[in-house]
C-alpha cells in the first residue's frame, strides 16, 4: 500500500482512542452523507415528477408535429407524410385538421361550450395518440351510421353535458358543432338559417381531466367540410419508436422542408415552459441541497487543520526522513478524499435504498392523492445525476483539504521537531 494512503487513513481512523478530532471528521463524513443521500432522493423525485408529466402531456402530444408557417393549413398531406415516414426513427405519421367550435346540445344553461375539435384518420390515429386506446366507453368510431357522422367526447364533457354513446337499448346522444366560418356565413347571409353540423356520440375517452374537458374528434373529412379546409390539413404529426430521437428527426426534417413554408417542433418544444419550469426547480433545489456538503466541508477545514496542529511534531519528522513538501500535501489531500468516498459512499447506499424502496413500496403517499393521477410520490432515479452528486461531492471534500494540506507542507522540519521536542 502506498505509504501516503497508509499514513491518511491512520490519521483519519485511530483505532486506539477516540479524540475530538475524531468526532468532528465523523460528523463531517455524515454531513457529506447526509448531503448526498437528500440529494439522490429530491433529484430522484423531482424526476420522477417529470417523467410522469412527460409521459401524460405525450399521450396527448405528437413526438414531432409538423405546422404550415402563417397560414392555415396546406394541401398535400400525402407527400409530406411519405417524406416524413421515410426518415429513420419514424413509425406513423397521421394528418389532422383542428380548430375551436361551439357545441351545442339541448336548451339549458350547459346548452353550448366552446370546445378544440380535432378532425383525424383513425385508422393512422391509433400508432400516434392514446386517445383510441383510452377510449373506454363506446368506441372510437368517427364513421358515418344512418347518414350521421360520428364524434367522440371527452369523459369529463360528456358527464357533464349528459351525453352517452348509443346501447341495443338506449340512442345515442346527439351534438350539433358550429365553427367559426358557419357563423361567418350565417352572419353574411341572415336568412340562411344556422349551418349546424350535427353529429352521433359515439364513444368517451378519458386522459386528463383539462383535456377532457375541451377536446372532442371527428373524423378529418368532417372536419375539413366543418372549418372549410376541403383538401387542406392543420398539420401532420409523428410517432417515433423512441422519443429521445425527437430532436434528430426534427434536425432532418428542417434540412428537407422549406423552414419558410414549415415549422418543425418536437414533443418538447409544444410544452417546452413547463418543461423548463420542471428543470428549474430541478435544480434549484439540487443548488440549496448542496449547501449541505458544504456546510460539511466546512467542517472537513476545520478537523484537518486539528490535525495538521495536532501531528506538526510527525510531519516534521516526516520531512526529516526525506518526505517531501508535494507528499505532504498529498497526504492530506488523500485524507479529503477519504472522507468524500467513505461519506459519498453511505449516502449513495442511504440515498439509492430510500429511493428504490419509494419506487417499488409507495411507502409516502401524496397528500391528497385523491385528486391527483397517483397516489404516492412518484420516482425515476437517473445514473447520470447519481454520478454527479457523488463526483461533485467528493469534489468538495478535496477542495476542503486544500488549505489543510498546504498549510502541513508549509511546516519547517527543524523547527517542527525542536518545538515539540
Amino acid at each position: 500500500m502506498d505509504y501516503r494512503l497508509l499514513i491518511a487513513r491512520r490519521y483519519l481512523i485511530s483505532p486506539r482512542q477516540v479524540t475530538l478530532i475524531s468526532v468532528i471528521t465523523g460528523i463531517s463524513m455524515a454531513g457529506v452523507a447526509l448531503g448526498v443521500a437528500a440529494l439522490i432522493v429530491v433529484l430522484s423525485v423531482m424526476n420522477g415528477f417529470y417523467d410522469f408529466v412527460r409521459d401524460l402531456l405525450v399521450s396527448l402530444d405528437p413526438h414531432v408535429r409538423i405546422e404550415r408557417v402563417g397560414e392555415r393549413g396546406f394541401a398535400g398531406a400525402d407527400s409530406l407524410m411519405a417524406v416524413a415516414r421515410s426518415i429513420p426513427h419514424v413509425e406513423q405519421a397521421t394528418a389532422y385538421v383542428e380548430g375551436k367550435a361551439l357545441l351545442v346540445h339541448g336548451t339549458g344553461r350547459d346548452a353550448s361550450r366552446v370546445v378544440i375539435v380535432r378532425g383525424v384518420d383513425p385508422a393512422t390515429l391509433t400508432g400516434v395518440s392514446d386517445v383510441a386506446a383510452r377510449t373506454g366507453f363506446g368506441s372510437f368510431d368517427l364513421g358515418r351510421r344512418n347518414g350521421r357522422p360520428g364524434i367522440v367526447l371527452g369523459m369529463s364533457l360528456g358527464q357533464r353535458l349528459a351525453l352517452l354513446p348509443g346501447t341495443d337499448t338506449r340512442p345515442a346522444s346527439e351534438v350539433a358543432l358550429l365553427s367559426a366560418p358557419g357563423i361567418e356565413r350565417m352572419l353574411s347571409q341572415p336568412f340562411g338559417g344556422v349551418p349546424l353540423a350535427r353529429f352521433e356520440v359515439r364513444g368517451l375517452f378519458e386522459l386528463e381531466q383539462t383535456y377532457d374537458e375541451t377536446h372532442v374528434f371527428i373524423s378529418l373529412e368532417d372536419a375539413q367540410r366543418l372549418f372549410r379546409m376541403e383538401g387542406r390539413v392543420s398539420g401532420v404529426e409523428l410517432r417515433l419508436d423512441d422519443l429521445g430521437h425527437a430532436g434528430a428527426v426534427k434536425a432532418l426534417l428542417q434540412q428537407r422542408l422549406d423552414p419558410n413554408r414549415f415549422s418543425v417542433r418536437t414533443w418538447y418544444d409544444l410544452q417546452q415552459s413547463l418543461y423548463d419550469v420542471m428543470q428549474l426547480e430541478k435544480w434549484g433545489a439540487s443548488a440549496i441541497l448542496i449547501l449541505i456538503v458544504v456546510v460539511a466541508a466546512f467542517n472537513i477545514i476545520g478537523s484537518l487543520t486539528m490535525i495538521v496542529i495536532e501531528k506538526r511534531h510527525d510531519i516534521g519528522v516526516l520531512q526529516a526522513m526525506g518526505v517531501s513538501p508535494r507528499n505532504v500535501r498529498r497526504i492530506f489531500l488523500t485524507e479529503g478524499l477519504l472522507i468524500g468516498l467513505i461519506g459519498a459512499g453511505i449516502g449513495l447506499v442511504l440515498g439509492l435504498g430510500i429511493a428504490l424502496l419509494q419506487q417499488h413500496f409507495e411507502l409516502v403517499p401524496l397528500a391528497g392523492a385523491e385528486s391527483f393521477l397517483i397516489d404516492a410520490y412518484p420516482v425515476s432515479i437517473h445514473a447520470l445525476d447519481v454520478v454527479l452528486v457523488v463526483l461533485v461531492s467528493m469534489l468538495l471534500c478535496v477542495l476542503a483539504a486544500i488549505y489543510p494540506a498546504v498549510r502541513a507542507a508549509s511546516i519547517e522540519p527543524a523547527r517542527a521537531v525542536q518545538v515539540d521536542g
